[in-house]
């Protein structure tokens, strides 16, 4: 019996208002057409009534009720959220082994952006501290707590304007990070792109420090389609390159689209209850074809906690399960996005890195040593320090042996070890197990925390 398994990733980002005005800017980005703003113009685009060359079935897509029916209050998505954390509703949609429905959260932070007209929740761990404390209230064991990116436009500082460079204008992806390992002893292992974008620097980071990207949206209709001006050309989350196959693979290096020898994985995820890139029957099909063949393959799908996602639920399980009566040597699994590399790719059970720290005093300054007993993933953990005034500091290492021992110098040239409150370290195996290091500088209290283990609890 082959197995199949299904991921659903959230791309968690709080409440999300969109005015009827800002509704007819968003036509006029995406499909270059100019309509006087308005209730009765909108029910009309809605119904196909207005004459747009040709496009009236891709602007009603856009327009559909369901994703302009925005919630826009976390009492709103609360009230989402206490159904379909409940188990009563999670094993309405049973899988093949008769287990309920699992989540994969992947946490904004809306931060830095000067101009907010669509009301998103701005602030560092705002959506993070929301999610952790209603999976934790609810028991949602099983669910998954990961990483969710937005670039910040470098000039226009606007939370509605998407953006594709991660390092373009301000040290925020860092500290982002950085205040999540100190604050929350938290670090990610699994990424959900912002804007469905990779590009070389985005790529290149993840390759890093993040062993799981649920990122490919290649469909044979994003090769030419163009309809959707926004988008046109390879815009945003281009992945015309990318294989259409749902097996996970390595990017190479100087193409996150192409099959190559980087240590990552990427895996296929297209979109439920949007205007784009949505899965079909046939995508599903595919999959389980591919299962039934012996290729390791993963299910996955996403969609926004700012629209009620329980009718997209409904809908993709029905279609799920109407496939698999079709293929009865493929069991389809419901899985938490680090499990489901480890099972589909079948991998070797690797330990978690132990970090052993220590800090001493030399004549110029203070040195940091690190040092793990397992490979890490990337060629150095992940290293930050909060200053005594509240500054969130990223750095890189001095490696002594890749993969193994780094050190870092306190003194003048980086900042002396007495303006230093706290030190976080982070770091993650190719298995996909998280370690955190968190120093009290002025009491000299090291604390460890692990995550994704297996049999992990939130």
């Amino acid at each position: 019996m082959q197995t199949l398994y299904v991921v659903h990733c959230i791309d968690t980002e709080g409440p999300l208002y969109e005015s009827t005005s800002e509704t007819f800017k968003r036509l006029k980005v995406i499909f270059n057409i100019d309509i006087e703003p308005s209730l009765k113009n909108l029910e009309k685009l809605q119904r196909g009534e207005i004459d747009l060359g040709g496009i009236e079935k891709s602007v009603q897509k856009v327009v559909n009720p369901h994703l302009l029916n925005y919630l826009d209050t976390w009492d709103k998505i609360d009230g989402m959220l206490e159904e379909i954390l409940s188990q009563n509703f999670r094993n309405q949609f049973p899988d093949s082994k008769n287990n309920g429905w699992i989540y994969n959260w992947h946490c904004l932070d809306h931060v830095y952006y000067n101009i907010n007209p669509r009301r998103r929740d701005i602030g560092f761990h705002n959506i993070f501290n929301h999610y952790k404390e209603k999976l934790s209230y609810t028991n949602s064991k099983k669910d998954g707590l990961h990483f969710h990116f937005h670039p910040n436009h470098p000039t226009l500082k606007d939370a509605s304007i998407c953006a594709t460079h991660w390092f373009s204008s301000s040290n925020h992806l860092f500290e982002i990070i950085s205040r999540r390992i100190i604050d929350h002893s938290w670090f990610p292992c699994v990424n959900r792109p912002g804007f469905h974008v990779n590009r070389p620097d985005s790529h290149w980071f993840l390759e890093q420090y993040i062993p799981f990207d649920y990122a490919n949206q290649s469909i044979e209709l994003s090769k030419n389609d163009k309809s959707q001006f926004d988008l046109a050309e390879g815009r945003f989350g281009d992945w015309r390159q990318a294989p259409t196959t749902w097996e996970p693979y390595h990017p190479a290096h100087d193409n996150h689209q192409e099959i190559g020898s980087c240590r990552r994985w990427i895996a296929r995820c297209l979109n439920i209850g949007t205007r784009l890139r949505l899965l079909t029957k046939k995508d599903i099909i595919s999959a389980f074809e591919e299962a039934k063949n012996g290729k390791p393959v993963i299910l996955a799908f996403t969609n926004h906690d700012f629209r009620d996602i329980r009718g997209d639920i409904l809908n993709t399980y029905n279609t799920i399960k109407e496939v698999s009566k079709n293929f009865p040597d493929v069991n389809f699994e419901y899985a938490e996005a680090v499990d489901a590399f480890r099972n589909a790719m079948d991998f070797d059970y690797q330990p978690r890195c132990e970090l052993k720290v220590n800090i001493d005093q030399k004549s110029s300054g203070h040195l940091l040593s690190i040092s793990s007993n397992q490979k890490t993933f990337g060629p150095q953990p992940f290293f930050c320090y909060k200053t005594n005034t509240g500054q969130y500091v990223h750095d890189n290492l001095d490696f002594q042996k890749s993969f193994r021992k780094w050190t870092y110098t306190f003194d003048r040239q980086t900042i002396e070890l007495g303006s230093v409150d706290k030190i976080g370290i982070g770091t993650n195996t190719s298995y996909g197990t998280t370690t955190v290091i968190n120093i009290d500088v002025k009491s000299g209290d090291i604390t460890s925390k692990y995550w994704n283990e297996p049999n992990k609890s939130i």
